[in-house]
């Protein structure tokens, strides 16, 4: 349970690390933020990508269990669709936000993280019944053993 939530504070993360937005008004975005958003989704979802297939093999994951992990893939990626929806709902909006928008904005982006973790579990869950001994094994150190950044910690 701790690395499906390291893996969405990861994405969150990444989502921290968004460009600054011009003076433009909220409803249009200039090129650049624009630009900067598709940018940061860019990388959201190439560290996604490279996360998934990183727990594929660690998992070892069977042929018979492939339709399974589809659907936790599957919700890895929509979960990344949605937080970066709501990161960039906040940027395009940044220059004439307000306070309480600014906040509300916030609260959408937690949110998203929050029910994107609820959703992962539960994918998690049904593929974690169905793995050997050995695999719930190890989904549990590699779940145990992740940094507050989604980086794997070293095995001792």
């Amino acid at each position: 349970m701790k690395t499906i939530v390291a893996v969405l504070v990861s994405t969150f993360a990444f989502g921290a690390a968004i460009a600054q937005t011009t003076d433009q008004p909220a409803s249009h975005p200039s090129a650049d933020t624009r630009s900067a958003m598709a940018a940061s989704d860019a990388k959201r979802d190439a560290a996604v990508e490279k996360h998934i297939k990183s727990l594929h093999l660690a998992l070892k994951i069977t042929p018979a269990q492939e339709s399974q992990w589809s659907d936790v893939a599957a919700t890895m990626r929509e979960n990344v669709k949605e937080l970066d929806r709501a990161i960039d709902k906040r940027t395009a909006n940044a220059a004439s936000a307000t306070a309480i928008d600014d906040l509300n904005s916030y609260a959408e982006i937690a949110q998203s993280h929050a029910n994107g973790v609820k959703k992962l579990a539960s994918a998690f869950s049904g593929l974690y019944t169905a793995m050997s001994d050995d695999q719930k094994k190890t989904a549990d150190e590699v779940f145990s053993h992740r940094g507050h950044d989604g980086s794997k910690v070293a095995k001792q």
